[in-house]
């Protein structure tokens, strides 16, 4: 007998407008597909724009009445992000869904931002960190939920809290899991914040398990000329149905966080199969490296200061106080 396949669903989302970044191939052009298919218009901003025409007739194929366009976007551009909020802020547009989805994992090589940073902290972390702040007035308007996109590898390794940028030494998936880990901090920080100076944004975290997305597979722009034996092998095991998910299913748990109302702020969304490496989103234990509120607190400060941009000011009693446990849905 065939196996039922895990899916999630999606209420009415008319009238929505949702930004998904990392929206031009893999687990994110499978979720602006499903938001589209359920009545969100959707922004799509990217870094190569061939890719994203291209994902935007794929999702016109499978849904004609899509309502969905891109924009630009670099993430490891502080300037491209800035550019991108200045877009949305002067389209006046109240933002309802946004899912930081993004990323970029392992390059054999220690390479940099446009900026300086070391490419997997500057682009998953910092780059979107800055961008919720370009457009919390935005999302403010809309009463936003904001997903962000973690991995299983924020429950390894550890924030190199005395060199950031790796430039003493580098070691690829030690640097991807601190990227992790920090992107994970600043979602709950996010949330807390929220709660705490009223912003009326909810802020959650999900992580796809593994599947044979493109992050390990050759990306020339990282530095990787050929697929990585990894990324073989979980395609290999993922066709059969073993331990690894697909990338249909491999969406699910964001967009759970990011749509479902019983998903809630604070909370962390993901496969619920062995090792939660694939099968159907629930929601679980957030990783022991996400729970410490004083490193929350301080990779927000930090990426305030290299990114020199400011949110709106909390009182750090009013923070304590709104962080005792998470809120429910809007």
């Amino acid at each position: 007998m065939a196996r039922t396949r895990p899916d999630v669903t999606v209420p009415d989302l008319s009238g929505k407008l949702a930004v998904v970044t990392g929206a031009s191939d893999g687990v994110g052009l499978g979720l602006a597909a499903r938001l589209a298919a359920a009545g969100a218009e959707v922004v799509m901003p990217v870094r190569n724009s061939r890719k994203g025409e291209a994902a935007i007739a794929k999702i016109r194929q499978r849904h004609p009445e899509a309502v969905v366009s891109l924009r630009d976007l670099d993430l490891s551009s502080l300037d491209s992000v800035a550019a991108l909020g200045t877009t949305l802020r002067e389209e006046g547009r109240p933002i309802h869904i946004l899912v930081n989805n993004a990323g970029v994992m392992t390059p054999p090589d220690r390479k940099t931002t446009t900026d300086g940073f070391e490419l997997q902290f500057g682009s998953n972390h910092l780059g979107h960190f800055a961008l919720v702040a370009h457009l919390l007035p935005l999302l403010r308007a809309g009463r936003a939920r904001v997903t962000s996109q973690i991995s299983i590898a924020a429950n390894e390794n550890a924030i190199n809290w005395d060199d950031l940028n790796w430039e003493r030494s580098y070691h690829g998936r030690r640097a991807y899991s601190q990227s992790k880990i920090a992107f994970g901090l600043f979602g709950l920080e996010l949330d807390r914040r929220s709660a705490a100076g009223g912003w009326e944004i909810t802020s959650n975290l999900a992580h796809p398990g593994v599947a044979p997305t493109s992050l390990l597979a050759a990306r020339p722009e990282v530095g990787r000329a050929h697929d990585t034996a990894a990324v073989r092998a979980i395609r290999a095991l993922s066709r059969r149905g073993i331990v690894f998910g697909t990338v249909e299913t491999a969406l699910l748990p964001a967009l759970l966080a990011a749509t479902a109302p019983e998903a809630r702020g604070g909370r962390m969304y993901g496969p619920s199969g062995l090792g939660h490496l694939s099968g159907p989103p629930a929601e679980q234990a957030v990783y022991s490296r996400l729970r410490s509120e004083d490193d929350a607190e301080r990779i927000w400060r930090v990426s305030e200061r290299l990114t020199h941009i400011r949110f709106p000011a909390i009182e750090s009693a009013r923070l304590s106080s709104a962080s005792i446990g998470p809120r429910g849905p809007r």
